[in-house]
């Protein structure tokens, strides 16, 4: 194929036209270079879902674990070992003593 019949072919003129330049033009910008393209949108969003759904399972992972604490928590003597455990609550009269050894000592 020479030069003049390319440019005499259907395809060249439409592709050729102004009209058609431009738009394509527009559509690539758009789609990939605009501060609200496409790509760009699609991709912080796609990175949000994956943030959501990882929180979400660890969330549910502590609701079962707040859940198995509330059921055994069921009894008097069990709330009241977890309180003395957790929050070092005593009863009247009563004393007590925190042992701690040195590798047991949070540094922070």
């Amino acid at each position: 194929m020479t030069i003049k019949e390319i440019r005499k072919s259907r395809w060249f003129k439409f592709f050729s036209n102004i009209y058609v330049l431009v738009l394509t033009l527009f559509v690539i910008w758009m789609l990939f270079f605009d501060t609200n393209s496409w790509w760009f949108t699609h991709r912080e969003l796609n990175n949000e879902i994956k943030k959501l759904q990882q929180q979400k399972i660890h969330l549910q992972k502590e609701i079962a674990n707040d859940k198995r604490i509330l059921k055994n928590l069921k009894s008097k003597e069990d709330l009241e070992k977890y309180a003395r455990e957790k929050y070092y609550l005593k009863k009247d009269g009563e004393e007590i003593y925190l042992i701690e050894y040195q590798d047991s000592i949070n540094k922070d």
